[in-house]
């Protein structure tokens, strides 16, 4: 988030906060709640729904209004309540729960071509079922004016869409087209929380003033533009994963932040206008599913045939860190282009150091006196360029050397510009290791990983007098490795279900090429008054567009297919290794990466288009994998809007999900009841459908875990017609291994044709 966001948003809280404080003698508090009702349960004393909704919140609250009602998403409203004003709701006929509102955060011309899309068009034709499809996108809202929303060739309207464009601040209704077929905007529930929004500095309307969403949006579905760059960088046609489907923008995200009403009502107005699919780059913390407002508004989403992508997170490389894990959504990491913005720093000891920049302007020749901000600062965090922290007459002149962290990349070129610096060179700390985000810096600046930055440092606290230069060296393409996994893309293990391998998979999402708001700069900084159709930004954000527009096409392909069927094809046709046979290698860490980092692998749109088999996924098998959790009908029907009860003579196996991946959580020796050397036994079944031609599938299990054992039964399948299906069972047999131990194999049917592949991942906890 930018760091005008993040400014806005503490002053925000600063006010709410004291607002709250002074009128705490006077009245409670009020926050906002999702209340989610059991519809099918209304007494008949109402004639509607909405009567009974406002009858049993006028019975806690004469003053309360309500914000929205939700009919798809959800059953039920929001309101603003005190928290006993919650509980005497909660405790009503009816009444299936009461949540606290969750607050969640937001976390191209070179993709085509990486993807294979540019030269396999002939092969991967969008048909006319192309431009059928409808990607609905929650985000900051949409810049109509861009030439990514074109809609010359697209036919009339698809018949099945019943949304609209909603008027509002800088928006009307001619600001939607062909390919931008809807806009709405939802800030009840913000301005519930932080008061009316301020038009002088936002659009209350679908007007994207962040450029979140119209990147995210144009990534999706963007149509085509020739000539498109961000300062020359990154030259070429730009153009989306769908060029031919609709556009359907839902404002949820405000400069301070989304908000879980807001969110709920765009999902259930999504469902309601007709979208194919829902692509979501927002996220929260890891909730269970009864409590998570994405998660509850993405099954019934899921449940009328509508796949809902979402970012894994950002919360990289820490383990445990991956959200939106329910497996229900598609759940997407972020991995590297094979294209490069390289900056060149020279010190004046002769040694040279790659890194990259965005910055447009002329380098930086010397040699120039080169300065540690640590040493130039009157702060103890100084090496970290917070604002007002470097000492003018220590840096003015020179190049500045900053740590990443803290504080937005670009914003750290400010405060050495503003302190009269001229040049910086950004170094990663351990935390961030090699991996180098580009940014459009405003001054000269070069970002360098945390090796070459122990190297800078060393030379500048050795010699008497430093010096350096820095250049840049444009765009670069076909650099490999590539892709390789992003240090901030959120890992597993999946921290709610351990069972259930997230993140799904992994796509572009590093210095990312995309259409962008006309409000604001490239960098996002209030200072930065530069105006660009296109800029170039990193994060998971990215990549769940990627895969959301891949989707879309493969919906064009398959329009039978569901969305499990549509997820399943990009899993199991992924790739998780280079030509050479290496795997996938992890920035963060320099090696190998892991599934727990990349899901099933590297998306492979070509592939995925005939996987041969998928495993499909209903809703009954969802509602199952609940029984397994041990969820009662009353927490089942909170989590997917189901009247569902568990067989009590049966035993659900959380296992058994028909899941496209193996997670396999092991037993260590000290929590057996064995003891040391006793083995774990675990079995996972699968159900495969046949979506190709017929044929028979032999099993393969790629392992070198001494420690397991794996077996598959049958070995083989053979699949006569169109859509028969064949089950298989897998049994993991584990010896002891100490607690934190993870191991990893691969599984996989194939028929000579296709490849139908399954990461394993086992771990011992």
């Amino acid at each position: 988030m930018k760091l005008r966001l993040l400014h806005k948003v503490a002053v925000a809280l600063l006010v709410l906060s004291l607002y709250e404080v002074a009128e705490g003698t006077k009245k409670p508090a009020k926050t906002t709640y999702i209340i989610h009702m059991d519809k099918s349960n209304m007494p008949t004393t109402f004639a509607d729904h909405l009567e009974w909704y406002d009858s049993s919140l006028k019975s806690v609250s004469d003053r309360a209004d309500m914000l929205y009602t939700y009919n798809n998403a959800l059953h039920g409203f929001s309101a603003r309540l005190t928290a006993k004003e919650a509980e005497l709701l909660g405790k009503q006929p009816g009444i299936l729960s009461v949540m606290p509102e969750e607050r969640y955060e937001l976390h191209t011309t070179r993709t085509p071509e990486f993807l294979g899309l540019e030269k396999s068009e002939a092969l991967y034709p969008e048909s006319n079922l192309a431009s059928d499809v409808i990607v609905g996108v929650l985000d900051t809202g949409v810049w109509p004016e861009l030439k990514s929303y074109d809609d010359t060739g697209l036919g009339p309207v698809p018949s099945t869409w019943k949304g609209s464009c909603e008027v509002g601040k800088n928006f009307n209704s001619s600001s939607c087209n062909k390919k931008l077929i809807g806009a709405r905007f939802f800030s009840k529930g913000y301005e519930a929380a932080f008061g009316p929004i301020d038009e002088s500095t936002e659009s209350k309307s679908p007007r994207d003033d962040d450029g979140h969403g119209t990147h995210t949006s144009t990534t999706v579905a963007g149509s085509a533009v020739p000539e498109a760059s961000l300062f020359g960088f990154a030259s070429g046609i730009a153009r989306g994963m769908a060029t031919r489907a609709r556009v359907a923008a839902y404002k949820v995200c405000w400069l301070g932040g989304c908000f879980g009403s807001d969110i709920m009502a765009a999902m259930d107005k999504a469902v309601e206008d007709g979208v194919n699919v829902m692509s979501m780059s927002i996220g929260g913390g890891t909730s269970d599913y009864y409590r998570d407002t994405i998660s509850i508004g993405a099954f019934n989403a899921m449940a009328q045939g509508i796949l809902v992508s979402c970012s894994a997170g950002n919360g990289g490389p820490s383990s445990k860190s991956v959200g939106n894990v329910a497996p229900w959504i598609t759940t997407v990491g972020a991995g590297t282009l094979d294209r490069d913005f390289p900056a060149y720093v020279t010190l004046g000891n002769g040694k040279n150091y790659r890194g990259a920049s965005l910055y447009s302007g002329k380098s930086l020749s010397g040699p120039i006196p080169l300065v540690f901000a640590g040493n130039a600062s009157n702060s103890s965090s100084g090496e970290l360029c917070f604002s007002g922290s470097l000492v003018a007459n220590k840096v003015a002149g020179k190049i500045v050397v900053c740590d990443r962290g803290g504080n937005s990349r670009a914003q750290k070129g400010v405060v050495v510009k503003n302190a009269g610096g001229v040049g910086m060179i950004l170094t990663n700390t351990e935390y961030y290791g090699e991996e180098l985000v580009a940014d459009a810096h405003l001054l000269p600046s070069a970002a360098v990983g945390q090796k070459a930055g122990i190297e800078i440092k060393k030379y500048i606290f050795s010699d008497p007098s430093p010096t350096a230069t820095i250049a840049s060296g444009g765009t670069e393409v076909d650099v490999q490795p590539s892709p390789v996994v992003a240090s901030f893309s959120s890992r597993g293990p999946n921290p709610l279900n351990p069972q259930i391998l997230k993140p799904d998979l992994i796509a572009p999402g590093v210095n990312i090429l995309a259409g962008w708001t006309g409000a604001l700069g490239p960098t996002g900084l209030d200072s930065d008054k530069r105006h660009v159709n296109f800029n170039i930004i990193s994060g998971t954000s990215m990549s769940c567009p990627h895969v959301s527009g891949l989707a879309a096409r493969l919906k064009a392909a398959h329009w039978e297919w569901s969305p499990a069927a549509i997820r399943s094809a990009l899993m199991t046709t992924a790739y998780t290794k280079y030509k050479n046979g290496e795997t996938i290698e992890d920035v963060a860490t320099g090696s190998s990466s892991t599934p727990f980092d990349y899901g099933a692998g590297h998306v492979d749109p070509m592939a995925a288009l005939d996987p041969g088999l998928v495993y499909d996924t209903t809703v009954d098998d969802y509602l199952r994998f609940l029984c397994a959790l041990n969820y009662t009908s009353d927490l089942i029907k909170r989590s997917t809007n189901r009247e569902f009860t568990c067989d009590s003579s049966k035993k659900y196996n959380v296992e058994d999900l028909n899941y496209p991946s193996f997670a396999v959580p092991m037993e260590t020796a000290s929590s057996k009841t064995g003891g040391v050397g006793a083995s774990s036994t675990v079995k996972y079944t699968r159900t495969l459908t046949n979506v190709g031609s017929p044929g028979t599938y032999k099993v393969s299990v790629s392992s070198q875990i001494p420690s397991v054992k794996i077996l598959v039964e049958p070995e083989s399948l053979t699949f006569n017609t169109m859509g028969e299906k064949e089950s298989y069972t897998v049994t993991f047999i584990a010896g002891s291994m100490p607690s934190g131990t993870t191991s990893f194999a691969s599984l996989k049917w194939s028929d000579g044709k296709h490849s139908v592949g399954s990461p394993i991942a086992i771990s011992w906890t």
